[in-house]
């Protein structure tokens, strides 16, 4: 995908559901970029965490609601936007308690809850998370194409 600056814009139900369609649409979009498997996997990963956010926390106990994604695709790096219009919480709060699992406790020890932006942060290279009439998760994931030139020869013939 040669782009300069490209955006898709995508608005879905804040449903479970819809989480799906916003994975597939990200993973189209970061495989036509070239981004290698694991980068997809880790951008899928963190969108479906971004969306389940909204759908358990931003619109907890409303029937309607939206989650807006915009992908700014450009030469060197995927950017995700996921908008919503939902309830907020404190950031700062919550960014200030982000901090690694502790592998010595149980998985029933572990707060279920709390997870996900913690793992955003860590698949993702840059997270950038802001309220006002909602929340704006902004990630992006840097394009890595130094593993293999994306118009290199990859037979090369010698004749003697």
């Amino acid at each position: 995908m040669e782009t300069s600056n490209e955006t898709v814009s995508l608005k879905i139900p804040a449903k479970s559901e819809f989480v799906g369609v916003a994975r597939l649409t990200v993973s189209g979009i970061a495989n036509r970029m070239g981004f290698n498997y694991d980068d997809i996997e880790d951008i899928k990963i963190a969108v479906s965490e971004a969306c389940t956010n909204v759908v358990n926390h931003a619109y907890k106990n409303v029937d309607e609601g939206q989650i807006e994604i915009n992908l700014n695709c450009s030469e060197t790096s995927l950017t995700i936007t996921v908008i919503d219009q939902g309830n907020c919480f404190e950031v700062d709060k919550v960014l200030n308690e982000l901090k690694p699992i502790d592998v010595t406790m149980s998985l029933n020890q572990i707060n279920e809850g709390g997870l996900g932006l913690f793992l955003i942060n860590t698949l993702m290279d840059e997270v950038n998370i802001s309220s006002g009439s909602g929340i704006i998760v902004k990630m992006s994931k840097l394009l890595n194409r130094d593993e293999v030139d994306m118009n290199a020869n990859r037979v090369s013939t010698t004749t003697e």
